[in-house]
């Protein structure tokens, strides 16, 4: 037993440690690493447009509640100088013509409400 070790009843040669890979699976491995730095730049690219779409969507919508704000504004500073804007006349003209269905409507979904509240005791 020049070059092995007995260990445990079984023999071991030296500078023998699990396979060696071969020449294929080097480049195989490779490709599977270009392949998968591909997908990952794939998806981070998809990652950095759908969050720059909900940035943009964002923007747009503070956008317009600053406006509606400003309106709001508006009609405060008329309604203190005593005037009331028109688009609140349409409003409260509206409202008035359309309160004894709404109230009816409200009351049914109070009900409704109410019945599946006590459901759940």
């Amino acid at each position: 037993m020049d070059e092995s070790k007995v260990a445990g009843g079984k023999v071991k040669k030296p500078g023998k440690r699990g396979r060696k890979p071969a020449k294929i699976d080097l480049k195989a491995k490779l490709e599977r690493s270009r392949q998968s730095a591909r997908e990952c730049r794939a998806r981070k690219k998809l990652r950095y447009q759908y969050l720059e779409e909900l940035v943009s969507s964002r923007e747009r919508a503070i956008c317009a509640l600053r406006e509606e704000l400003e309106m709001y504004k508006q009609w405060c500073m008329a309604m203190d100088q005593g005037k009331i804007p028109s688009e609140i006349k349409a409003l409260l003209s509206g409202e008035e013509q359309s309160k004894p269905q709404q109230n009816s409507a409200r009351n049914s979904k109070v009900v409704k409400a109410d019945a599946n509240s006590h459901s759940s005791w």
